[in-house]
């Protein structure tokens, strides 16, 4: 499957070494949000147009739920 195997945590811990040494410690996290941002507006893109987000609040309560 992998082209040199399966990626163990001393792969890990160099990549992101590398990482950190590439971007520096305080552009990881600005980083890392922009990344989530991108994925998340990837996944709204490819969803289906009629499917709603599951986080929607002004959709009715079912009326057999005791909260």
């Amino acid at each position: 499957m992998f082209l040199f195997g399966p990626v163990g945590p001393t792969e890990l811990l160099v990549i992101l070494l590398i990482v950190v040494i590439i971007f520096g410690a305080k552009r990881l996290p600005e980083l890392g949000k922009s990344l989530g941002e991108g994925i998340k507006n990837f996944r709204k893109s490819i969803s289906p147009k009629g499917k709603e987000d599951d986080s929607n609040s002004d959709k009715p309560q079912d009326p057999t739920k005791n909260e």
